[in-house]
């Protein structure tokens, strides 16, 4: 029997385990994919410590991952455009990806260029869909000066590549540990901590236009200090900052499609984006691999290879 992920109530790591289920059967319009990788994302440790259940409750028992790449076991019904045996990459919407064999609709699904790796179209969806939906929903172009909070984490290591793709100056906040790799990235790397203010506007040398906002804790409200335009900053972090600040919340569920999948997959296919991958896990260590996420600060993306 196929080896999967599940949690039987909200609660730290240890909830996390690894068992046999069924085999999945992919109904009209679905595939079955037999996974060979898929990302893990902070937003699935938040959901299974309970963190967002008024957001996304789950119900138990529960799976986990919506990132997938694999290759494609067996067609529902209906399903044109795939063939047993492709390679692809795609999500699912059931949190359902950690596990040995994912059944998704079709539509959910882009066949995997040649030069993307394994890991890197395991980690693409979540990550690259926000990145991608923070860039356009600040419209950046030549001449923006934009700043990035966690710069070098796994969705703001994309999102300041598509940012230096549509044009802008990107300011990157990062420890300076990442400072090499932004700098190779073409990024303006910039310490956290006290006195941010004042070297993020010495390293614009002018106005600031757009600040896009991956860790919450009061970027935000540095970004208005910084006099940049409620609608030109964009959080995935603090969503109560809508409401008070007027910011856009524009993340994965913008993003989330195969069109823009495909988008981000050329880019990388092409050598224009980079995924950075700070580790794998085979899916028995599904918990060192949710530990070393929470621990933070980690560059680039985590991810679980069945």
């Amino acid at each position: 029997m196929p080896q999967a992920v599940r949690f039987d109530e909200y609660g730290g790591i240890d909830v996390l385990r690894v068992t046999e289920v069924d085999r999945p059967v992919p109904g009209r319009g679905q595939v079955l994919v037999r996974m060979v990788a898929a990302g893990i994302n902070p937003g699935e440790a938040k959901i299974r410590q309970g963190l967002l259940a008024h957001r996304w409750p789950a119900t138990f028992p529960s799976g986990q991952g919506s990132d997938l790449a694999g290759v494609v076991e067996e067609l529902g019904p209906d399903v044109t455009g795939f063939a047993v045996g492709d390679e692809v990459i795609g999500f699912t919407d059931n949190r359902a990806s950690h596990a040995e064999l994912v059944v998704t609709e079709a539509a959910n699904l882009i066949h995997k260029p040649a030069g993307v790796s394994w890991e890197a179209a395991g980690s693409l969806y979540v990550a690259g869909a926000t990145a991608w939906a923070m860039v356009h929903a600040v419209s950046l172009g030549p001449g923006d000066i934009v700043v990035v909070s966690g710069a070098a984490g796994g969705v703001g290591s994309i999102a300041v590549q598509l940012a230096r793709i549509a044009g802008a100056t990107v300011i990157g906040l990062a420890s300076e540990a990442n400072h090499p790799w932004l700098i190779s990235h073409g990024v303006i790397p910039v310490s956290y901590g006290e006195g941010v203010a004042d070297r993020i506007r010495e390293a614009s040398g002018g106005p600031v236009d757009a600040f896009l906002d991956t860790q919450g804790g009061g970027y935000v409200e540095l970004a208005i200090e910084l006099g940049v335009r409620p609608e030109r900053i964009d959080t995935i972090a603090d969503f109560a900052a809508k409401e008070t600040y007027g910011v856009k919340i524009d993340g994965s569920a913008v993003g989330g499609n195969a069109r823009v999948l495909a988008e981000l997959a050329a880019l990388v296919d092409q050598g224009r984006l980079e995924i950075p991958v700070a580790n794998v896990y085979p899916l028995a260590r599904v918990q060192d691999a949710y530990r070393e996420l929470e621990n933070g600060h980690t560059h680039g993306k985590i991810v679980l290879m069945p």
